[in-house]
């Protein structure tokens, strides 16, 4: 049931980003996929630095409270960068599982093995 749940919620994030993109002005957007790839890469990328600077990362400064809100706000803009690739891509729902659970395998057997 667990599985379910959590593919019918997937399911409304991919639902949620098309309709998004649907509604923006994409003319300033790669017209060819590749160039839409490397867009949302450099977006994905750069939401991570975001989201790195809501840390006190920097060993030589005086730390500050560390802002869960505005961490997780970042975090979310990630997932829409990398929900739109995987709409780019042609991956749906049940392609990101089956996908992950092939990378997911992987890494346990690396783990297994002493990677």
């Amino acid at each position: 049931m667990s599985q379910k749940v959590s593919k019918d919620r997937l399911d409304t994030i991919f639902r949620l980003q098309k309709g998004l993109s649907e509604m923006m002005n994409l003319d300033r957007y790669p017209k060819d996929s590749e160039g839409r790839i490397s867009a949302l890469s450099t977006a994905i990328m750069h939401e991570a630095v975001e989201l790195q600077r809501t840390t006190n990362w920097k060993w030589w400064k005086t730390p500050s409270k560390f802002d869960v809100a505005e961490a997780r706000e970042e975090l979310i803009d990630i997932w829409h960068f990398v929900v739109q690739a995987s709409l780019e891509l042609n991956l749906t729902p049940d392609d990101i599982v089956d996908e992950y659970k092939k990378k997911n395998e992987i890494n346990r057997e690396r783990q297994r093995t002493g990677y």
